[in-house]
């Protein structure tokens, strides 16, 4: 997941420089996205270990 959050965010940053307003926009808010999904699973994952008995 955060492999495709920075595959997006590079994306962004390459159409932003050659001017593709548009796509840069698109693939900034995707990985803004993704990047939120990702910290949220992240939390899930570590309550859930945390209630499981093992150490993060």
């Amino acid at each position: 997941m955060l492999h495709w959050t920075i595959v997006f965010i590079v994306l962004a940053l390459i159409a932003g420089l050659l001017g593709f307003t548009g796509i840069a926009g698109a693939a900034a808010g995707i990985a803004k996205v993704l990047f939120f999904v990702f910290l949220v699973l992240l939390v899930i994952s570590f309550f859930g270990r945390a209630m499981g008995g093992k150490a993060p």
